[in-house]
């Protein structure tokens, strides 16, 4: 049997034996061994680690078609499109935070797993994370204070419902760390049901998401649910766009809907803010989805979150005729856009003295897109955390600090013959509390990462001629195989993942965001 359609959605068959059908106690059921569940579960994970949906590829591919697209919206596009033919070719995932494993879905109580259909899935992912170039995420705590590496990126998070039938649909979702910290809930009242106040409201909240989770995002809103929990449950599946076939209003017994009206007036409003594709103009959003929930009288839940440019998803269905798997996009490199009409960037070289690298920076306005070449020293939360106890007992900083660029990254595993994995930045937000005093002994004078800065870190650059630069979120699988040149641990080699690096990179994209004049893009009017 070849490819199916279910609603939009082509399905491919794996190569595995169709479920055994059984009677027993005069019901009929269909029989599933274990292996096979674990074998797609593996299959969905490889897969959503390196494609995407062909829906997302085509919105991303708009952006170019759209004359109202700012430079930088373009710019942004064309690194994403250009990470998604990498990471297509299956060495490179799409983003370094190849993220906490999510399985939802539901099973009718006339399929049957021979085996245990929990330990199957963490197989699958077991044996994913593996084989494939993927980073381990998960950590476990040994105490409340201290935690450890899991080095299997499980535990996962399984919830399947008992439903009638004889299907089992699956939801495989991969979700980052950046993303998911951008999931929100805030406990309002029915006051806030009015038109005129549900939008300055969604326009303050919605404003919060910031850039750090690598926009244009997929943004999902519910008004209401039965608990906080449901409510933020549904914001993840609206979120993949797994409620776009609910009804558009609701009825007496309380069903859900979307309010599509609504949804084209937050779009608008997210396209006008000024945020664009991370670094100014339209793109914020590819699109909104809003859902209505019923509620208990004295309560009213809003649930905020987003699907970001790692837009990581993909449907499963195991049926009387197989084992089957969404189709997503194989050839991304078909949107790709003919011309490149994006600003050209101010090439920058990094091994210069840092005093030069700043001096050519300080010349640059805020918002300008610059091509980094030389070294950089990567260090994040664990290493951000000793260097600040070295401060605190009166030790020098090591000198790497003071002489080069900071990249604040995590690298998946590298692939066979390439010289690193999948290394994209992470949020920048996170080493904020730290910079001033780096940067008052000498350190961190020129930060790269994503997403926006505390008043803090501006007022410190301001004062120590420091700059802090924003990486293309999202494109971690170009610059693993295409822009960095060497990859070598130099301190912390125990942290894994989070060890110091030193690397050399060849045209790194960015952004100036913060200069040393008190200039901050994420603060100026949009």
């Amino acid at each position: 049997m070849g490819p199916k359609l279910e609603g939009d959605q082509m399905f491919r068959k794996l190569p595995l034996d169709n479920p055994e059908r059984i009677d027993c106690a005069g019901e009929s059921f269909l029989r599933v061994p274990a292996e096979s569940l674990a074998r797609l579960t593996e299959e969905a994970f490889a897969d959503v680690s390196h494609l995407l949906r062909t829906s997302h590829l085509e919105q991303l591919g708009q952006i170019f078609d759209d004359p109202d697209a700012s430079a930088n919206d373009r710019f942004v596009a064309l690194e994403l499109i250009k990470n998604a033919v990498i990471a297509a070719e299956r060495e490179f995932p799409s983003c370094q935070d190849t993220g906490t494993a999510v399985v939802t879905g539901k099973k009718g109580q006339n399929l049957l797993v021979a085996g245990s259909a929990k330990a199957a899935i963490e197989e699958g992912i077991r044996a994913t994370w593996d084989s494939r170039n993927l980073r381990y995420s998960q950590m476990a705590p040994l105490t409340m204070y201290e935690e450890r590496n899991t080095g299997t990126n499980l535990p996962a998070q399984i919830d399947i419902e008992a439903g009638e039938g004889e299907t089992l649909d699956l939801l495989f979702m991969a979700k980052g760390g950046g993303s998911a910290n951008k999931t929100f809930l805030f406990q309002e009242t029915r006051r806030l049901l009015e038109p005129d106040r549900l939008l300055r409201f969604l326009d303050e909240k919605i404003r919060t998401l910031g850039t750090t989770a690598c926009p244009p995002y997929h943004l999902a809103i519910v008004i209401g649910g039965l608990s906080a929990e449901q409510c933020l449950k549904t914001v993840k599946l609206a979120s993949a766009r797994a409620l776009d076939d609910l009804p558009d209003c609701g009825d007496m017994k309380g069903r859900a809907f979307r309010d599509q009206g609504l949804e084209a007036q937050v779009l608008k409003l997210t396209r006008s803010m000024g945020l664009g594709a991370q670094f100014g103009g339209k793109y914020f959003c590819h699109d909104v989805r809003v859902i209505r929930l019923p509620r208990h009288g004295g309560s009213l839940p809003v649930g905020m979150g987003v699907s970001c440019s790692a837009d990581r998803q993909i449907k499963a269905r195991i049926d009387r005729d197989g084992l089957w798997l969404e189709a997503l996009e194989r050839d991304p490199a078909r949107f790709l856009p003919t011309l490149r009409t994006a600003q050209k960037p101010v090439r920058i070289d990094l091994d210069q003295q840092i005093d030069a690298v700043c001096d050519a920076l300080s010349g640059l306005a805020v918002s300008t897109p610059v091509l980094l070449s030389g070294t950089m020293i990567v260090a994040r939360d664990m290493v951000h955390a000793e260097l600040a106890r070295m401060v605190a007992a009166g030790q020098p900083l090591p000198d790497y600090m003071t002489r080069h660029p900071v990249y604040y990254a995590g690298p998946a595993k590298t692939p066979s013959g390439h010289a690193s994995g999948s290394f994209g930045p992470t949020t920048a937000a996170r080493m904020d509390p730290y910079v001033p005093d780096l940067q008052a002994r000498g350190a961190s004078r020129v930060m790269i990462a994503k997403g926006n800065r505390s008043a803090a870190v501006v007022q410190s650059c301001k004062a120590h001629r420091g700059f802090y630069l924003g990486s293309v979120g999202g494109a971690a699988a170009t610059l693993g195989k295409e822009v960095i040149r060497k990859v070598e641990p130099i301190d912390f080699a125990e942290f894994g993942m989070e060890a110091v690096f030193l690397i050399e990179v060849q045209g790194f994209p960015a952004f100036l965001i913060i200069d040393d004049k008190g200039g901050d893009f994420f603060a100026r009017p949009q």
